[in-house]
């Protein structure tokens, strides 16, 4: 047997001798590498429990901040609710009237005074009637304007707030403080808008925190809408969470509610005008018969059951306008 040949031999051997002491350790090899692999997957399977346990706590910790805070939000609503009716002083300043009460109430007597004196002597009327004219012109009509005034001015102001909104929204998404944005709204924005959120800057600089100051924002113009912003931010301050998202979706529900009124407004103008009609027809026929024959109706005014046709007249008509307004306006 020459060299080579013993070189092949134990060359087959040394494989004859792998195969087999890899062929009888294989077994325990594989079964040490699936217990390495359950291990690290155990192990795996413990840290994602841990983690989804955590964000479970954590979730159920802000759940409990917003519960809270929520409620305290709306205890302190239900107080001032209960501390009684806004007075006729805050609601000029609401209507954006920077007259005081005792003005208000001298420019009522002055023209009240005048419509008495103009009943009473140009028109012939009684010293009753004259009376009622002048108590009506002096005391409900400047009552009545006053409020017209606070309701348009809550309309324009809900009309341009989501506007307002989505500038804080984008302010703290590009990395502005609360407080800039803010500024921004008082800076910009256009009236009431400007002037209601100047105010909250002005409480903001004298030390009073945001969520205050938004109250009072909602004690300035008491809609909706500034109930639930005065919300968020009471709810953000305590609890934490993001601002930007929770205002971003008060700005869709506030543009949607705003879609919804438009198209209350559109089903409903052909009622109100039918209203405005029926209920302006009297005046419009009593002026056109006083233009055309001015001594037909002098004995309304000068007589006692011409007096009392008018009293009936007034109350049966007041009480005919107040069904129909009722009947069309629509509260969502």
């Amino acid at each position: 047997m020459n060299n080579m040949q013993m070189l092949i031999l134990v060359g087959l051997a040394v494989v004859v001798v792998g195969a087999l002491a890899y062929a009888l350790l294989y077994n325990s090899i594989a079964s040490d590498k699936k217990s390495k692999e359950r291990m690290q997957r155990l192990q795996m399977d413990k840290k994602t429990k841990m983690k989804v346990e955590s964000r479970k706590m954590d979730e159920k910790q802000r759940r409990k901040s917003r519960e809270a805070a929520l409620k305290n939000v709306d205890d302190q609503k239900s107080k001032g609710k209960t501390a009684g009716k806004e007075t006729f002083r805050e609601i000029l300043e609401q209507a954006g009237f920077t007259i005081s009460l005792g003005k208000f109430y001298v420019v009522s007597a002055v023209i009240g005074i005048l419509f008495f004196f103009i009943a009473l002597v140009f028109m012939g009327a009684t010293l009753p009637i004259a009376g009622g004219v002048g108590f009506v012109m002096g005391f409900g009509a400047p009552r009545w304007w006053v409020k017209r005034k606070r309701k348009k001015r809550f309309a324009a102001f809900t009309k341009t707030f989501p506007n307002a909104i989505d500038v804080i929204v984008r302010g703290i998404k590009s990395g502005l403080p609360l407080n800039d944005c803010l500024r921004i709204i008082a800076t910009d924005s256009d009236e009431p808008v400007r002037g209601e959120f100047r105010k909250l800057i002005e409480a903001a600089q004298m030390g009073i925190p945001v969520p205050e100051a938004c109250e009072r924002l909602y004690k300035s113009i008491p809609t909706s809408e500034t109930n639930f912003f005065s919300i968020v931010i009471a709810i953000q301050s305590s609890a934490g969470g993001n601002l930007s998202e929770a205002l971003g979706n008060l700005s869709k529900v506030l543009r949607e509610r705003r879609k919804m009124a438009d198209k209350i407004q559109a089903f409903s103008s052909e009622a109100k005008t039918s209203t405005m009609i029926i209920g302006a027809l009297p005046f419009v026929v009593a002026i056109m018969v006083f233009a055309t024959s001015p001594y037909y109706l002098v004995p309304l005014w000068t007589t006692t059951g011409g007096h009392k046709v008018l009293f009936f007249c007034a109350v049966s008509m007041g009480f005919g306008i107040l069904v129909m307004k009722k009947m069309i306006n629509f509260k969502f």
